[in-house]
C-alpha cells in the first residue's frame, strides 16, 4: 500500500494526500530529501527512546511557500492548478487525512463545516503571502 497519492503536472509534484486509514511499517517518507519541505511517517517500536536534542539555526533558502494540512473535522474538495494556472484535478478530504502542498495552484470547497490544521513555513506575510487567480 502507498502512503501517499502524488498529484503531478508538468513534472512537478504539486502535492501529496496522505489519507487517514494510511499505514507503514516502516519509516517512510514521502517527499524526497531535496524538496523545501518533508512530510513523513516515522516508525519506532515500543521502548524506543529518540535522544534529547535540538535543531541549530542553518539558513537555508526556500522559494515558494509549502504547507501541511490536516483536515480535524469536516470535508472538503480541494482543486489543484498547475504553474500556468491551468486546472489539474480534485480531490475530496476527509477528517484525518493530510495534504502536503509543494508547488502550483489550489482551492478549496467545504463540503461540510470543517476545521483544517495549516503548518507552513514562515514568517506569515498577509500582503503578499498570495496571489489570486
Amino acid at each position: 500500500m502507498t502512503v501517499a497519492e502524488s498529484i503531478e503536472a508538468e513534472g512537478r509534484v504539486l502535492a501529496f494526500v496522505i489519507r487517514a486509514h494510511a499505514e507503514t511499517t516502516a519509516t517512510t517518507f514521502v517527499t524526497s530529501p531535496e524538496m523545501n519541505f518533508q512530510a513523513g511517517f516515522i516508525v519506532h517500536p515500543q521502548g524506543h527512546k529518540i535522544p534529547r536534542h535540538r535543531h541549530p539555526a542553518i539558513r537555508r533558502e526556500v522559494a515558494g511557500t509549502a504547507e501541511a494540512l490536516l483536515v480535524r473535522r469536516g470535508r472538503c474538495r480541494v482543486d489543484f492548478y498547475d504553474g500556468q494556472e491551468r486546472p489539474v484535478t480534485s480531490r475530496e478530504l476527509r477528517a484525518g487525512d493530510v495534504m502536503v502542498l509543494l508547488s502550483g495552484g489550489h482551492g478549496f470547497e467545504m463540503l461540510e463545516d470543517t476545521v483544517l490544521l495549516e503548518i507552513k513555513q514562515g514568517p506569515y506575510t498577509a500582503a503578499s503571502d498570495k496571489e489570486r487567480f
